[in-house]
């Protein structure tokens, strides 16, 4: 890399230079990134099609294990970024170029919907949603622990106190982009398809990438060690400060097997949910939504009230914090479990109201799979539809109850229409409240964290490991769905018992990471202040 670009951190107690453009780029980058995973459950359970336009949805089971199969993906390619940047291109040529591999992978989802024949004999639909999502994960996989990483790299011995809070901003840009686009997306998707709803994310993560290009003569850029590095690394001491962080990055994982599924089973438990709420109607994957606004909310109330009040009871270290993150992790996914037991009851209701009318041969069924439609119960009206296809010797009775069930909708041939009572969505919006905040204990805190117990040659490193955290939780959460499938791709772990099951595993970790808690000795690596202080 040219020497012509700063190569140390200017000695000032003031914001660096460079913080704007990383900020900037964050919140489009994330804009991008959870605008397509907003949707990406949706999408594979009522839009995919095959290359001849025919329905080719997934199961809800295994939407939820390619859902979290992407994630952990997206999370482990943070180790080859981290090496590769530390070790041979430095920390801004490897996001400048991995951004140019993230860009690709929107263009593959935006081609989905190309009617072109030309395009479809390439790769049918779910062949370019496997190609946009590898590229994706190789992308932002790969920039991931870099452009961290290099927020604190702008930081020398004099305005380390701004760590912290530059961090808590760092993360407020992810969620102000996060929170936008998940309410944009859904949208999109609904009202004009899937090359939109994929395509205008696409669109950010290019400006993302200008945007971080222009702030190329304000950065620090951390030389690359070459091949020292690997002696350096995996060396004793290199080594030790790796294995010290392992621990803590376990339990980790299961926080984000937890949290993750926000995007999954919460999105697929939402659908069965009354979405109507304070006078709006909400898309089940914009629910979401809730939480980056929280996390705008919570930041500065954290920073500011909650944790200055707090450090006059307890003082507050940061596996402290983690810990409690940890406490109310168990509180929101209870929360699920207790309204998924709700959705149960509402099931077995309505199933004795409607099934004397399906037996009568009472229902529209034209008109009840228009509703369904209508409330993007896509992959119900074709199950209906199925149903009502079979041979007249072979009454669909059972087939065509499943299905309007699970929708919670039914049009009767004189005209009327009933539907499930379900419950409120405010039991999630609850949960996202509880989680949102564990989110800003575990999750920020562990950014910062793992930035200062990491030695200067292995910054980026370190983060990928933290990184690969959240790549262990979601392989757990995709190894859970894959070995509790049947042969029709259903889970056999299903309804409350599926939230039950997670929320055990979160007591268990929680309960076993106060060992951690006892045990662990941190020390504080910085930049300009490689021989290490014991942190205060």
């Amino acid at each position: 890399m040219s020497t012509t670009y700063r190569t140390a951190p200017i000695e000032t107690k003031g914001i660096p230079a460079g913080i704007p453009y990383i900020v900037g780029n964050e919140a489009a980058e994330r804009f991008s990134f959870y605008g397509m995973k907003t949707i990406l459950v949706v999408f594979m359970t009522q839009y995919l099609l095959s290359a001849q336009g025919q329905p080719n949805y997934m199961t809800d089971t295994q939407s939820r294990e390619w859902m979290h199969l992407f994630v952990a993906s997206a999370y482990f390619f943070p180790v080859i970024g981290a090496i590769i940047a530390d070790a041979f291109l430095g920390k801004y040529v490897t996001i400048l170029a991995l951004s140019m591999v993230y860009c690709a992978g929107h263009l593959c989802l935006a081609l989905i919907d190309m009617p072109s024949a030309a395009l479809a004999a390439t790769l049918d639909p779910k062949g370019w949603m496997v190609a946009g999502l590898l590229l994706i994960a190789i992308g932002s996989g790969g920039i991931k622990p870099c452009v961290s990483a290099h927020v604190g790299d702008q930081f020398g011995h004099a305005n380390k106190h701004l760590i912290e809070k530059i961090f808590g901003w760092f993360y407020f840009a992810i969620n102000f982009g996060s929170f936008f686009s998940t309410l944009l997306t859904p949208w999109l998707l609904k009202n004009y398809g899937a090359g939109w709803a994929f395509g205008v994310p696409g669109i950010l993560m290019a400006l993302a990438t200008v945007m971080f290009w222009m702030g190329r003569n304000k950065f620090t850029h951390i030389q690359p060690r070459g091949l020292r590095y690997f002696g350096e690394t995996f060396g004793f001491s290199g080594l030790k400060s790796i294995f010290k962080l392992v621990p803590l990055y376990l339990f980790v994982a299961m926080f984000w097997s937890l949290y993750d599924q926000g995007g999954s089973a919460w999105v697929e438990q939402a659908q069965q949910m009354n979405l109507h709420f304070m006078g709006v109607v909400w898309l089940e994957s914009q629910v979401q939504a809730i939480n980056p606004l929280l996390i705008l909310i919570y930041i500065p109330l954290f920073a500011y009230v909650i944790y200055p009040i707090a450090s006059k009871v307890i003082k507050l270290t940061p596996l402290r914090k983690i810990l409690i993150g940890f406490a109310l992790t168990v509180v929101s996914f209870a929360i699920t479990a207790y309204a998924q037991g709700l959705i149960e009851k509402e099931e077995a209701r309505f199933d004795e109201a409607i099934l004397p009318m399906v037996l009568r041969g009472d229902v529209d069924v034209a008109a009840t799979c228009k509703a369904m439609r209508a409330e993007e119960q896509n992959s119900c009206a074709v199950e209906l539809e199925t149903a009502c296809a079979q041979p007249a010797d072979k009454p669909p009775y059972t087939a065509m109850a499943k299905p309007i069930i699970k929708a919670g909708v039914v049009v009767m041939k004189d005209g009327t229409t009933q539907r499930a009572n379900w419950p409120t969505v405010g039991w999630q919006l609850l949960a996202y409240v509880v989680i949102t905040a564990a989110e800003v204990l575990v999750s920020i805190t562990c950014l910062e964290f793992s930035y200062t117990q990491a030695p200067p040659q292995m910054k980026s490193l370190i983060m990928s490991f933290y990184l690969l955290s959240v790549s262990l939780g979601n392989l757990f959460t995709a190894a859970v769905n894959r070995f509790t499938m049947d042969a029709n791709g259903n889970s056999t772990l299903v309804g409350a018992n599926y939230y039950w099951f997670f929320t055990k595993m979160m007591i268990g970790a929680t309960v076993l990471f106060i060992f951690v808690v006892i045990l662990y000795k941190p020390r504080e690596y910085l930049q300009d202040d490689p021989n290490a202080a014991p942190a205060q």
